[in-house]
């Protein structure tokens, strides 16, 4: 392994390439990705569930990437906490509340050490870069991407809780990327489908959006993310990723910084539908992003290193451009070393550490909101008479349900309180046999437990809870995702909000239902300000 940047004008593949960040299938690396960082053709990589198996594969993995590596890679993942999270505990790892409970609780010092020891799982396993936190602001309930990802609608809270979730990571030892920039939460439009455009004056712009991210860069943030969204007081053309007008006059010159600046997924359909990979990529660099990521399809990859070749060798990416980010990226790399060990798996004793595990269970009973309570319904209790849960399931979990399995809350009640009968449903709606034979289980109950995720945003498992709602006797609501759920479903006698479905967050309300403790936060908002 040579330095953390080319040092010659003349290896312009090498400045190209160190400018990729690319994806794969599989718990081992395929052999192109190997060989592309050993020519310098890639940077780095980013890690999805589909990598993870366990802590000693994901070592064993990210020490192959260093080995093979002429530079030292860039090794990413999405592990904002909550619902994005590609370390699970399933897994092996800690995981942790997603922002709308760490927000619900309101505390920046417990936001700060959740994400330090996030941070000390993730380096330990060779992961030196982490795609989190969010700062963009709810502003909007239909927003598909957002929900509990966000730390609340107001921009001061924002700024508060992501500047402690930045400086939790770093102080772990891995790089922060604060996204999506400049900023996607009024956008009733997921990126990954389709092009949104907001009509948003740059005086709310700075006044509101870009607040989270002053506050952040004052931290010493490390990098940024950009938004696939046009903003049109910026841009009428472009959307943010590709705009110098968003990148380099906003964030570079306005607001100061010289960290690294990746794009989201070029493969998402807001980029892909309107540009090839090669013209997306060199668009990218032109406006002044340095890390360009492709997190799926080799193809698209291998267009999108010729594209910036290509650009590099006919003059049209300057020298003077790839030299910027090379440097960017070296300083990156250099501010946050992964493991210097190329021979195996790193120490691994930091990974479900007690002290983690208590800080999770901690940040979820605080972040955890008991929002109306009818006397008598809890604790459950065998003197209720018969009870049962019905969990719409996360779309994570879809394969357990395909293997005859139940879902992370069902299956914890399950395990915890085998008498209360526990029914899985899909989350975008069952079929019409698995919804009666619920309600008929639903019908002879006394109390029903219905676990919603995001109903407000999915007609068809909205319009199967209120069917499920209206054959039962007594209704206890969980909200595991959306608190917005519960104004679409009104009338249960219990309304309990998760603000997010991870591990620990199940078992906060699992613990919260059977009478383990009583929930003392409140909603970050009331429901009727987003």
């Amino acid at each position: 392994m040579t330095s953390e940047m080319p040092e010659s004008s003349g290896q312009l593949d090498h400045l190209a390439g160190q400018m990729l960040l690319v994806g794969f299938d599989g718990l081992t690396a395929p052999d192109y990705v190997l060989d592309w960082l050993a020519a310098g053709k890639a940077g780095g990589v980013i890690l999805f569930t589909r990598n993870v198996a366990s802590p000693e594969q994901v070592a064993a993995l990210t020490a192959s990437l260093r080995a093979a590596a002429t530079y030292p890679p860039l090794v990413a993942i999405d592990q904002e906490g909550g619902t994005v999270a590609r370390l699970r505990h399933a897994q092996g790892f800690t995981e942790s509340p997603g922002a709308l409970a760490l927000a619900a609780a309101g505390d920046a010092e417990q936001t700060e050490a959740m994400c330090a020891a996030l941070a000390a799982e993730m380096r330990a396993v060779g992961i030196n870069w982490d795609f989190a936190p969010v700062l963009d602001i709810l502003y909007n309930r239909h927003n598909p991407s957002l929900g509990t990802r966000s730390f609340g609608v107001t921009a001061a809270k924002v700024a508060r809780l992501a500047s402690a979730a930045v400086r939790g990571f770093q102080r772990g030892g891995v790089a922060a990327c604060a996204k999506h920039f400049p900023g996607l939460g009024n956008t009733a439009i997921d990126t990954h489908r389709a092009l949104p455009a907001l009509d948003v004056s740059l005086d709310q712009l700075r006044a509101r959006d870009l607040e989270p991210y002053r506050a952040a860069l004052a931290d010493g943030l490390a990098s940024v993310m950009t938004t696939h969204t046009r903003f049109t007081a910026l841009d009428e053309e472009h959307p943010a990723t590709l705009s110098a007008g968003v990148i380099k006059a906003l964030l570079r010159d306005e607001l100061g910084f010289d960290g690294v600046v990746t794009t989201d997924c070029m493969e998402m359909k807001a980029i892909a539908d309107h540009y090839g990979p090669a013209e997306a990529a060199v668009r990218a660099a032109l406006a002044d992003v340095d890390v360009i990521l492709f997190s799926h399809t080799r193809e698209m990859q291998e267009k999108a290193y010729a594209g910036l070749l290509a650009a590099a060798q006919s003059g049209r990416l300057p020298l003077e451009r790839l030299q910027s980010a090379n440097r960017r990226i070296a300083a990156l790399k250099a501010r946050f070393t992964a493991s210097d060990s190329v021979s195996g798996p790193g120490d691994l004793s930091s990974i479900r550490r007690p002290e983690h595990l208590d800080l999770a269970r901690r940040a979820a009973r605080a972040g955890t909101v008991l929002v109306k309570s009818t006397p008598g319904l809890l604790p459950l209790a065998p003197a209720h008479g018969a009870t049962v849960l019905v969990e719409f399931a996360s779309a994570l979990e879809s394969d357990v349900m395909e293997r005859g399995g139940l879902t992370g809350l069902a299956a914890l009640f399950r395990q915890r309180a085998p008498r209360i009968h526990t029914i899985a449903l899909r989350g975008e709606g069952a079929d019409h046999a698995a919804l009666s034979e619920a309600i008929t289980h639903v019908m002879e109950a006394n109390v029903c437990v219905l676990a919603v995720r995001n109903a407000a945003l999915t007609p068809r498992q909205l319009e199967q809870a209120r069917q499920i709602m209206n054959a039962a006797r007594n209704v206890v609501i969980i909200a595991l995702r959306s608190p917005f759920d519960v104004a679409a479903l009104p009338g249960a006698g219990v309304v309990l909000c998760t603000c997010g479905d991870a591990m620990p967050s199940l078992e906060a309300a699992f613990d919260a239902l059977t009478g383990g403790f009583e929930p003392w936060a409140a909603l970050p908002f009331a429901l009727d300000e987003v």
